[in-house]
């Protein structure tokens, strides 16, 4: 991307960022990392239900449809839900990783108008990680993977305990997410997200 803030460059010291052994196969969809999620959950009835699928090293790509509960403007998606979008698909990564991180920094590009009924199509990677930094960028395309960039963003995500989630969600919520006899279910739904 174009423009990005001095945030979003890695130092001159950042690591290569290393796939986890235990991550998803190549090609795998990775799932819902929690049910009530906006971004990814199915019990989010307006929800972008997106879909992501690791990719080789350490990236990913996901669809998602824009239904008319997404517009900004009359037959268009709403800028707020296309940045939703690439922030979803952009924490995603960090499954890849196996790290609880949330989201420090976003910056987006609106390239061109995405209209409803259009799959928008994101692809992203991590470029770098310095300590507890995760650098990443995603582009949306619609019309095919390899169609019109429509979205782009860079992103910073900040690695973080459990704790945060613990110490600055809801009760309930909390106390329902790490109840859930499944395991790995219960480990992704923290870990994306302010």
């Amino acid at each position: 991307m174009s423009g990005s803030s001095a945030a979003l460059q890695p130092p001159a010291d950042a690591g290569k960022p290393i796939r986890h052994p235990d991550a998803p196969a190549p090609g795998e969809l990775l799932g819902a990392h929690y049910e009530h999620c906006f971004g990814c959950g199915p019990g989010q009835p307006h929800g972008l239900h997106l879909e992501a699928r690791a990719g080789e090293g350490v990236s990913l790509t996901a669809e998602f449809t824009v239904r008319p509960a997404h517009q900004g403007a009359p037959g268009l998606a709403h800028g707020g839900v296309l940045a939703a979008a690439l922030d979803e698909t952009l924490g995603s990564l960090n499954w890849l990783l196996r790290t609880i991180a949330v989201t420090g920094r976003l910056e987006t590009d609106f390239v061109r108008p995405v209209p409803v009924g259009a799959t928008l199509f994101l692809a992203a990677e991590v470029t770098a990680v310095a300590g507890r930094k995760i650098y990443s960028t995603a582009t949306g395309r619609v019309g095919g993977p390899d169609g019109p960039v429509a979205v782009r963003a860079d992103a910073l995500f900040i690695e973080v305990k459990v704790d945060h989630f613990i110490d600055h969600g809801r009760r309930e919520e909390i106390q329902a997410a790490m109840n859930d006899p499944d395991q790995i279910r219960r480990t992704r739904a923290f870990e994306v997200n302010p």
